[in-house]
């Protein structure tokens, strides 16, 4: 049996409203040699298992008490028969038959490169605060390939840096350096700590506008609170990050927020929609808040403010 070129990783639960697309994009990519798909179910009952199977993917089924964000992956790697697998999400489609080229190409980029990523683009049909914060963000990254290397310990804990961030709903891992640095059996942001390891221990990461890929969400606002909960408990976990608690300084972000929305719509030629916006932000602010400050809140508070329900706060030595 060949070896792969690449493997293509998928952790899925009850993912079936996107998943066939996913797939479909995964299938059609380009790259001159074999694409392994490698499906992780936890559980499915929706028909995920079939999707998969109908389009060639190998499937591992592990039961839903077993899943972890960080571990599940490791599976992944360790069931892989390449020696790059790339990670998607059941959500995130490959914005064309080149993404999967594109991340390869950024091993070839000058340095020890262990880690690729590239862009989300935002859904067309989604919420103008979801489209322009993508936008904003992954456009601050840069427009062409960039590596990244080693930042002194204070780098590692600005979350709006670049050299921070990784992510594995879009990312490439190297099974050489992997095979060193695994994924850490964290509940959240395992993959921005894997990054921080693997540049910890000298190899590079690169970031490749060209390997995007369709991934946003529209939650409704009790949603978006558990969300945004989930993602700075997270942060707070991983790199004991805490947002501020000056309510000026939260009330100003906010109402440059929804100007930035105003403008961005009319440039785009969508829809004014200010209390849609303003809604959005206030709930980011919120969830931002209280995910940060989590260690200070009872662990029933924790799994009703939680979309994944998790009431533990885990803070990563």
């Amino acid at each position: 049996m060949s070896t792969p070129v690449a493997t293509v990783a998928i952790p899925v639960l009850n993912g079936v409203a996107l998943l066939a697309e996913v797939l479909d994009a995964v299938v059609a990519q380009q790259v001159g040699g074999e694409v392994e798909i490698l499906v992780c179910d936890s559980g499915s009952t929706d028909g995920s298992l079939q999707v998969a199977r109908a389009r060639g993917a190998r499937v591992i089924e592990i039961e839903r008490s077993a899943f972890s964000h960080g571990g599940t992956r490791n599976l992944l790697m360790r069931e892989a028969r390449a020696p790059v697998v790339a990670f998607l999400t059941q959500d995130a489609t490959p914005a064309d038959n080149g993404w999967l080229a594109a991340l390869l190409a950024g091993f070839e980029l000058p340095g020890d490169v262990a880690l690729v990523h590239g862009p989300y683009l935002p859904r067309p049909e989604h919420p103008v605060p979801v489209r322009r914060e993508l936008e904003v963000f992954f456009g601050s990254l840069g427009t062409e390939a960039v590596v990244d290397r080693a930042v002194d310990d204070t780098g590692w804990h600005d979350v709006s840096s670049r050299a921070t961030f990784f992510t594995d709903a879009n990312g490439a891992v190297a099974r050489r350096a992997w095979e060193r640095v695994p994924f850490p059996d964290v509940a959240y942001a395992e993959d921005r700590l894997l990054a921080r390891r693997m540049l910890d221990a000298g190899f590079a990461k690169a970031y490749v506008p060209r390997a995007a890929v369709l991934h946003s969400h529209a939650y409704a606002p009790l949603p978006l609170l558990r969300r945004y909960f989930d993602e700075f408990r997270g942060l707070r976990e991983t790199f004991g990050h805490v947002e501020p608690a000056d309510p000026r300084r939260a009330l100003g972000r906010i109402r440059r927020e929804v100007a930035a929305d105003r403008r961005w719509a009319a440039e785009h030629g969508s829809p004014n929609m200010t209390l849609s916006s303003l809604r959005h932000h206030s709930t980011r602010a919120l969830g931002a808040y209280l995910g940060s400050r989590a260690d200070r809140l009872p662990a029933p508070a924790r799994r009703a403010l939680s979309l994944e329900r998790r009431g533990s706060f885990e803070p990563v030595g």
